[in-house]
């Protein structure tokens, strides 16, 4: 993929208007004079109105279009993969023997699989949807002199468009003039505050988030008024190179999907193998009929086929998305749960995210000195702090004139809604606002003379009131304005001192602030600009930054813990994000790399250095899809967070996309695969948690089900090799099946978290689910249940006891060895410990599936169906417990071994 940075520094797009000679410069390095030329515009008669349908009729209206595939094609595509080919074969073994209830409860779960996947790709379709509702109805344009009102979809490049505050953006603008022009662009760069904009020229390497000349599509004007020239419409938005890029990121099959396809595919094949193998000995030894053996050989197919798994993988994802929802992760698609658990490295945004997305003063400077700021939110107590010495700021003299400048001279006001204080103005004036209610508790009075906006132009703002120490003028703006203005009438005024100060918490990522005041007397009842600066006293500095969430850390140090990594993508400036990077403890050496850096890196050299860094600053929306792209290359399953639409596309190329449920828009949360509902950071950790959590059980019931499930087909390999009669017959196989899925291979779903799960650290997902021990476990344990099985069933037989007995006492030990194995598999640790009492639901879920063998065995209508009959204490009860007891010793056995040799393993490390 080419890089957008790239492309956009180079040339200017001119197909927009049928132009192929582009010039060499990017729009916002281009005059108004450059401007009229390159899109045969004027700047105060815009376009003609047959200039204009021309070129609307040659590129098409201003609006994002979708192509949506047929809802038939995408439903048939689910069915399209491993699972349900080999549950389809299933299905047709079991039609064929006639098994029409296997049959049907293999197809509802095909159906079932296909419709979860349905479902949540047309989730997909619902952020692109989204994306179109961001753009206007109606915009006003000056068209051969005059100002209309048109239809937003009829704009073309070359348009003039008016703009207001209340407006939202139309197209993207090069703005000609602006006056004290403000925009929330958090859409497009994530970043609360609005940006100030201008007209004048910028360099070429100029970040998007910097682009002071330019409007967006979708953003939304806060104050003042300008006009701009369309150089972009639809498509080729900025705003429609996201849902471009959303719509061509392809869902991709989560790593679990990835590990179930392959396992389907190596258990079809060794078991269709096997049967073929079967069928050549049975057929050449003449061991039976033909007829006969094909059945016997089918049935072993049948008894082999863990069918049962889809389902058992399906619940317990479902139980742990239902956990997730308790926890405040909501959680969109059933296998993004288990994804959680194989993730090490966690994308997140800044703003919101590990930040609480309130400006707030962290850091005061008077001519007493600085100081630092706690707790200076609204409605909270602050605390004041010189040298790490908490000090009463009542006993600073200094600071009670910076806070009543601070409180006087904000418009910002806070109010409480649904149990949260939430701001109406700009943040920079909430925090202020806040830094006055924090420390004074009240709320700020003052009898206003006149006023003065900010401008940009002028770069500060003024409001004359009477206060109890007289008429004062209350001025608050950018330090070294309000430095020149004092100088020009004090050129005594000592400003390096205090550039010093500026510079200092301007490096901590800070936004500075200057409060000053200067009396004015009687009767003067207008500012005028003109004095502003004589008799100026500077009352002081304030550093303001968006503070990190206090849990935030303790959820990067957890994860640390579990071995992922946490990186912060943004679109805030690289000082900003280091600092918060910094507090957070994202990494013990932090290194830092740019948008408009990584637009000189190829997508090679990107994925080559992608793990280097920590925080990735002034990105834009291609960036992030990148970053995620260059991490997935080196083979990390990666997570990503955002809230905004600029995050949309990075959400759905990440492997689990994670949206905010509070402030995140309505895009990001149709794009992600989870959203937090609290916007907590420490959220995700326990998301990971639970997704290791539910692998964990995903692998515990695959575990079980494929020795169990292997057992009765190897019952019938073994009868088949040893020429004798088969110990269980057709029916009784489907009900070991039958039973196992409605019960026993659901207790896992209810174990508990296991100790010591997060020092794991992520799964390896190219290791597929089982290990070496696992397919050795599973071999043994399935030759052990089979053996059993058919030893006691040829022993006892031999013995005089009937054949039918002997077949009921074969069904019992097969259930009795899952059972024992069942206790075995729940925990790491041995299975009398305290955990065994853990997981109550697994007594009640054994006690269902013996009362189910009670009514096979005992009921005489269902003697006839399953051949089966009343066996005897001993010989139907006994001799299956001691079966199963036998089970259990073995496989105990085996994983203490495995425990001490771990233990010595980690402690001849540990001296090493």
């Amino acid at each position: 993929m080419r890089d957008f940075e790239e492309v956009e520094q180079t040339t200017v797009e001119s197909d927009d208007n049928g132009d192929d000679g582009a010039p060499s410069r990017p729009l916002w390095q281009m005059d108004v004079h450059q401007l009229e030329q390159h899109f045969e515009t004027n700047q105060t008669l815009g376009l003609s109105s047959p200039v204009a349908r021309q070129r609307l009729q040659e590129n098409g209206p201003n609006e994002l279009k979708t192509v949506k595939e047929s809802w038939v094609k995408r439903l048939l595509s689910q069915f399209n993969n491993t699972i349900s080919y080999v549950l389809l074969a299933t299905a047709l073994i079991s039609l064929f023997l006639r098994h029409y209830p296997d049959a049907i409860v293999i197809g509802t779960v095909i159906i079932a699989n296909a419709l979860i996947g349905f479902f949540q790709e047309m989730s997909a379709d619902g952020a692109l949807d989204k994306l179109k509702a961001l753009l206007v109805s109606h915009t006003s344009v000056i068209r051969a002199g005059k100002k209309m009102t048109i239809a937003a979809r009829d704009l073309v490049v070359g348009d003039l468009v008016q703009l207001e505050a209340g407006d939202r953006i139309p197209a993207d603008l090069r703005l000609l003039a602006a006056d004290n022009l403000t925009i929330q662009e958090a859409v497009l760069t994530g970043e609360a505050a609005a940006v100030v904009k201008t007209e004048d020229t910028l360099p070429v390497a100029t970040a998007l988030a910097d682009r002071t000349n330019m409007a967006f599509a979708g953003t939304a004007i806060s104050t003042g008024s300008g006009t701009g020239v369309v150089v972009a419409t639809g498509q080729k938005t900025e705003l429609g190179k996201i849902q471009q890029a959303v719509a061509e990121t392809k869902t991709k099959l989560t790593p679990l999907m990835q590990n179930l396809n392959r396992l389907g595919w190596q258990l079809s094949l060794a078991i269709v193998a096997l049967a073929v193998v079967m069928f050549i000995i049975g057929a050449v030894l003449e061991i039976y009929s033909l007829p006969v053996l094909l059945i016997a050989v089918v049935t072993m197919v049948v008894g082999s086929m863990p069918e049962g798994m889809p389902a058992s993988v399906s619940v317990v994802l479902a139980m742990g998305t239902r956990q997730l929802a308790h926890k405040k992760a909501i959680v969109k698609s059933l296998p993004a749960v288990e994804t959680l658990g194989a993730v090490d490295i966690v994308n997140t945004d800044k703003t919101g995210t590990l930040t609480k997305n309130e400006m707030a003063v962290t850091d005061i400077v008077t001519a007493a000195g600085a100081f630092t700021v706690e707790k200076s939110n609204y409605a909270q107590t602050a605390q004041l702090f010189k040298a790490e010495k908490q000090i009463a700021w009542q006993d600073e003299l200094t600071i009670k004139p910076l806070l009543q400048i601070a409180g006087l001279t904000s418009d910002a006001a806070f109010n409480l809604k649904n149990g949260r204080w939430e701001l109406t103005g700009e943040p920079t004036d909430g925090a202020l606002a806040a830094l006055y209610h924090s420390f004074t508790g009240q709320q700020p009075q003052l009898e206003e003379i006149d006023s003065l906006p900010f401008d940009s132009a002028i770069r500060y703002s003024a409001r004359l009131a009477k206060l109890d120490q007289g008429q004062m003028l209350l001025v608050k703006g950018a330090p070294q304005t309000l430095f020149k203005l004092i100088k020009k009438f004090n050129p005594k005024f000592d400003s390096q001192k205090w550039e010093k100060e500026v510079v200092r918490l301007a490096k901590q990522g800070k936004r500075v602030v200057g409060l000053a005041s200067q009396a004015i007397a009687p009767p003067v009842a207008m500012i005028d600009q003109t004095v502003i600066g004589q008799q100026m006293k500077l009352q002081g500095l304030v550093g303001i930054i968006d503070p990190p969430r206090t849990e935030a850390a303790a959820a990067v140090k957890q994860l640390h813990y579990a071995g992922v990594k946490v990186k912060m993508i943004t679109g805030d400036d690289p000082n900003t994000a280091a600092t918060i990077a910094k507090k957070l403890g994202l990494a013990d050496q932090l290194e830092v790399i740019t948008g408009p850096e990584m637009a000189k890196l190829s997508d090679e050299q990107l994925a080559q250095q992608v793990d280097r860094y920590t925080v990735f600053a002034r990105t834009t929306p291609q960036d992030k899809n990148r970053i995620v792209q260059a991490q997935q290359k080196q083979g990390h399953i990666v997570a990503m967070t955002g809230d905004g639409v600029n995050d949309a596309p990075a959400l759905k190329q990440a492997d689990i996309g994670v949206a905010m449920g509070i402030k995140g828009t309505d895009v990001a949360k149709e794009a992600a695969d989870m959203v937090l509902a609290d916007d907590n950071f420490a959220t995700i950790q326990t998301a990971v948690r639970e997704g290791r959590h539910v692998f964990d059980n995903i692998r515990k019931s695959i575990r079980f089900l494929l020795p169990t499930s292997f057992a009765e087909g190897l019952i019938v390999v073994l009868s088949i090799l040893l020429d004798q009669q088969l110990p269980l017959y057709p029916t009784q196989l489907l009900w070991i099946n039958m039973v196992s899925a409605l019960t026993i291979q659901f207790a896992f779903i209810f174990e508990p978290i296991e100790k010591g799960i997060m020092a794991r650290g992520p799964r390896q997902i190219g290791q597929g689910i089982l290990t070496k021990a696992d397919i050795a476990e599973i071999v043994y344990v399935s030759l052990l249940i089979a053996g059993l099985g058919i030893g006691a069933y040829d022993l006892l037989v031999a013995l005089g006891i009937p054949a039918l007995v002997g077949s009921t006492m074969t069904l019992n030990i097969i259930i009795f060895g899952k059972i024992f194995y069942l206790f075995n598999l729940r925990t790491r640790q041995p299975v009398f410990s305290k955990y065994f009492f853990q997981n109550k639901m697994a007594f009640v879920i054994i006690g269902v599936l013996l009362l189910l063998q009670l009514l096979i065995i005992y009921l005489p209508f269902m003697q006839d169906v399953f051949y089966t009959t009343n066996p005897g204490l001993l010989w139907g009860w006994g001799v299956p417990v001691i079966a199963g007891l036998m089970v259990l010793a073995v496989t105990e056995v085996i994983k203490l071994a495995k425990l001490y040799l771990n233990k010595r393993h980690l402690k001849l490390q540990h001296l090493e």
